[in-house]
C-alpha cells in the first residue's frame, strides 16, 4: 500500500492536537516584527505572546512564505518515509507559499508531489487538510484522497469579521473588498474569500450586530444542520468567540463544532480582535 503524506502551511490554523493526531506536515511561514523574525510554529512565537506584541507594536508587522528551500529539505525528509506527498496549501491570490512549493517540486524530479491551492486560509483550508489526512490514514488511495479535496472544496464556507480593516488594507489583503475602504466610519464589515480572494458579504453598524448578521447569514446558508462541521476561530477575541460558539451551539446543534485559534500569519493581516466562523455540511 502507497504511504501518502500530507502536507500544508501553518495558515491552516489546524489545532496542534489535530496535527498530531492525523500526522500532517505544517511547513511554517514567518511573522516580522521590524527586525525581529519568529517562525509561526508555536515555539519562537506563542499565539498569546503575538497578539500582546501586535498591540503594542508601533510598525504593524510582515509575512513571509517559506523559502524553496525550505520546502525542498521538507519534502526530501519525508520522501524517505512515504512514497508520495500531498501539499495544500493558502490561496495563490494571498500568498506566494503555492509558488515556493511549485518551484521547489521541479527541484526534486522524479517523485510523487500534488500541490494544491486551496483557493482559501484559515479553517476551510484546515477542513481541506483535516479530509486529506484522515483519508490518508484510512488508506485511500492518491485518487481517493483527491477525490475528497475536490468533493469537499466548493461546500466551503466562511465568514469572518475584523475589528478593523487597517490591517488587512496595510497588509495588501483586502482583495475585492476594497469599496470598504470609502466608507470606514462605524462600519463592521463581514466579509467571505471569493475565488481565492477576501471580499465584502455585508456590513454592520455595530460589532453586536455584526455577531447577529453572522448566525443570521448562516442560516440562510445552511439547508442541514445535523450534518454541519463548524469551527470557531478568534484573533485575541476568547471571550466574543466563546459566545459564538455557544450560539451557534444553540442554533443549529451541529454535528461539530471546533474552537480554534486565528493563528500568527493571519492575524497579522486580521489584526487582533476578530472573529472567523468556518463551515461545511457533509
Amino acid at each position: 500500500m502507497s504511504r501518502i503524506a500530507i502536507v500544508t502551511d501553518s495558515t491552516s490554523d489546524i489545532p496542534k492536537n489535530m496535527v498530531k493526531e492525523l500526522d500532517i506536515k505544517v511547513i511554517p511561514l514567518t511573522v516580522i516584527f521590524d527586525k525581529e523574525s519568529f517562525l509561526d510554529d508555536g515555539k519562537e512565537i506563542t499565539i498569546s505572546e503575538f497578539y500582546k506584541k501586535i498591540r503594542l507594536a508601533e510598525k504593524l508587522p510582515t509575512t513571509t512564505v517559506p523559502s524553496p528551500k525550505y520546502f525542498i529539505e521538507t519534502y526530501t525528509d519525508i520522501l524517505q518515509k512515504y512514497d508520495s506527498i500531498i501539499s495544500i496549501h493558502i490561496s495563490k491570490k494571498m500568498s506566494g507559499t503555492v509558488n515556493a512549493a511549485e518551484l521547489s517540486k521541479k527541484e526534486i524530479p522524479g517523485k510523487d508531489i500534488e500541490i494544491i491551492d486551496s483557493e482559501y486560509v484559515h479553517l476551510p483550508l484546515g477542513f481541506l487538510v483535516l479530509k486529506a489526512a484522515q483519508l490518508a490514514q484510512e488508506g485511500r488511495s492518491k485518487e481517493e484522497i483527491l477525490k475528497g479535496i475536490y468533493d469537499l472544496k466548493p461546500k466551503l464556507k466562511i465568514l469572518f469579521v475584523p475589528s478593523t480593516l487597517e490591517y488587512l488594507k496595510k497588509g495588501g489583503r483586502i482583495g475585492k473588498a476594497k469599496g470598504l475602504i470609502a466608507s470606514l466610519l462605524d462600519i463592521k464589515p463581514i466579509l467571505t474569500v471569493h475565488d481565492g480572494e477576501v471580499s465584502q458579504f455585508k456590513t454592520a453598524r455595530r460589532w453586536n450586530q455584526a455577531k447577529t448578521e453572522l448566525i443570521e447569514s448562516m442560516k440562510t446558508m445552511i439547508k442541514n444542520p445535523q450534518n454541519l462541521v463548524v469551527s470557531v476561530g478568534d484573533s485575541d477575541a476568547k471571550e466574543d468567540a466563546e459566545e459564538m460558539y455557544e450560539r451557534i451551539k444553540e442554533t443549529f446543534n451541529p454535528k461539530r463544532i471546533l474552537r480554534v485559534d486565528i493563528g500568527t500569519v493571519v492575524g497579522t493581516h486580521m489584526g487582533p480582535g476578530g472573529l472567523g466562523i468556518s463551515f461545511y455540511e457533509e
